[in-house]
């Protein structure tokens, strides 16, 4: 989506939408997203728009969707949707939503660097500030935190997706800056990749977890499908089957971040093979002349 399509009006209603249901204060808002509060004010009258930096942050600090701030959708991904609080909201709900926010949050930092087996309710508990008897009440078992935190990663990652390739036009352009944002270069995503190499593991030997698993690789799914269709439609990709072509784009960027998580080939070398990949097997070429 164009970031000339987004009304600054509407965008700024849902930061203050956001802000108000996330149980944190504007001042608080203001310094964990490191921008300056005359700055942010001007942003929540759609004098000043957030740059992409600013609305992921924004996204990640509220506990919304990049996406549900720019266009008022989260198009199915339940636990990252605005913090809906009932008609008769009080603070006390906008807490909880908040203390469980940062349960998942902490918890996916553990699992992703220490593994699942070795985690416990405990030291999620103490990560997160609070007891264990308050992690329960939140979740019954530590496999339904465990499901949460794949969640919260494919709401990082589409945060960061739709933060980026919202102000690029081109379908080729935006198709690579997707994959860029992939690589598993980064502290944040290579523990996204953790979560998601242990999730393979797991619903490779039992059930437990296919259905979450399935669910936030569609996701991932369809933003490729998406603009290899859009290419399609502008002429710049080869009109061939968008699903077949999702499937092998997908495959060679899966296979290619576990080589890097396992240190057999470096971020530069998949961000090339991946980019050649797309400019040999998708781009239609110019005719000579």
């Amino acid at each position: 989506m164009p970031s000339s399509t987004v009304d600054p009006q509407q965008l700024a209603q849902r930061i203050r939408e956001a802000i108000r249901d996330s149980g944190l204060s504007q001042r608080e808002v203001s310094k964990q997203i490191e921008l300056d509060e005359t700055k942010l004010s001007k942003s929540l009258t759609g004098v000043r728009r957030l740059n992409s930096d600013e609305l992921l942050k924004m996204a990640r600090v509220t506990g919304v969707t990049t996406n549900w701030l720019l266009t008022g959708r989260d198009d199915g991904l339940e636990m990252t949707g605005p913090v809906r609080i009932p008609p008769n909201r009080s603070v006390e709900e906008s807490e909880k939503a908040l203390r469980r926010r940062r349960i998942i949050e902490e918890a996916w930092w553990l699992f992703a660097q220490r593994g699942y087996a070795d985690v416990r309710i405990a030291d999620i508990a103490r990560q997160a500030g609070v007891s264990s008897p308050a992690v329960h009440y939140y979740f019954a078992t530590k496999r339904a935190i465990f499901a949460e935190t794949l969640r919260y990663s494919v709401k990082l990652a589409f945060d960061r997706q739709i933060a980026s390739l919202f102000t690029i036009e081109g379908p080729v352009e935006r198709l690579i800056e997707l994959c860029r944002l992939q690589l598993p270069i980064t502290e944040e995503r290579r523990a996204s990749w953790s979560i998601w190499l242990q999730t393979w593991a797991d619903v490779a030997t039992v059930d437990d977890g296919r259905k979450n698993h399935a669910e936030g690789y569609q996701r991932w799914q369809q933003m490729v499908r998406s603009i290899i269709v859009e290419g399609q439609e502008f002429g710049v990709f080869r009109l061939a089957d968008p699903d077949a072509l999702t499937s092998d784009l997908t495959s060679l960027i899966d296979g290619y971040g576990i080589k890097v998580m396992t240190g057999l080939v470096s971020g530069d070398r998949m961000l090339r093979h991946v980019a050649g990949y797309i400019e040999s097997h998708l781009v239609i070429g110019k005719p000579p002349g």
